[in-house]
């Protein structure tokens, strides 16, 4: 594949507790640890919620770029994206991830939404580079 963006970040500190830069400083901020895990939790953002963000939004122009390629209007639309962390569950030290795709496509039949979701789900990038690697569940809402 040849590139034409690259993104650049570096993390530095702490890790999950650490900070978070982009090259071009658009993105500039401390992290957390969740409460959940055990963390401060707090005004700060984590490593889940930047995945979960950045696959809602690729995931929405994949939807968008197919319904368009397919013919069907959407007018009010958007898409959710919740990512979990646990331990894994092979027995193995360390942690994985999973996700849940959620599609909300006002106007739009509940058959004709799910094969959008399906469709979208093979062109985004993210889906791709998750795909048997995570689990990932597509729901119409």
């Amino acid at each position: 594949m040849t590139a034409i963006y690259t993104a650049s970040a570096t993390a530095s500190g702490d890790g999950r507790n650490g900070h978070v830069r982009s090259s071009d400083g658009v993105l500039d901020f401390d992290l957390a640890v969740p409460k959940e895990m055990g963390g401060p939790g707090g005004a700060h953002s984590n490593p889940e919620q930047l995945f979960a963000a950045g696959y809602a939004a690729c995931f929405h122009s994949a939807l968008k770029l197919v319904a368009r390629n397919e013919k069907v209007e959407l007018t009010d639309t958007a898409i959710t994206v919740d990512v979990g962390i646990g331990p894994k569950t092979d027995g193995t030290p360390g942690f994985q991830l999973n996700a849940t795709i959620e599609a909300e496509l006002a106007g739009v039949d509940e058959a004709t939404a799910q094969r959008l979701l399906e469709a979208a789900h093979q062109v985004c990038p993210y889906s791709n580079a998750t795909r048997g690697n995570i689990d990932v569940k597509l729901t119409v809402a």
